[in-house]
């Protein structure tokens, strides 16, 4: 009985660097409770996605979703632009 494939995993996250050829640098942040005083606080995690139109520029808020890997550091790949940066 096949069973219906499931959706990747999918962050949203503001583009920090867009220099290198099909690749964008996203930082996503991760808002959570401290273990032991319990005060939220703020995480970033900087993830490589791959950019095959090379669509997204620096401040664009964009969303990726986890792929097969595709080099050594990058394993997720752009899905779409959301907001682009103001100026551009």
């Amino acid at each position: 009985m096949a069973h219906a494939k499931e959706s990747a995993r999918t962050l949203v996250g503001e583009v920090v660097s867009a220099k290198a050829k099909s690749s964008v640098s996203v930082s996503v942040v991760r808002v959570g409770a401290h273990p032991l005083y319990g005060k939220y606080i703020k995480r970033t995690t900087r993830l490589l996605a791959h950019d095959e139109e090379n669509a997204a520029k620096e401040g664009d808020i964009v969303e990726i979703e986890q792929c097969r890997p595709i080099s050594r550091r990058k394993t997720w790949k752009l899905r779409r632009v959301l907001t682009q940066a103001a100026g551009a």
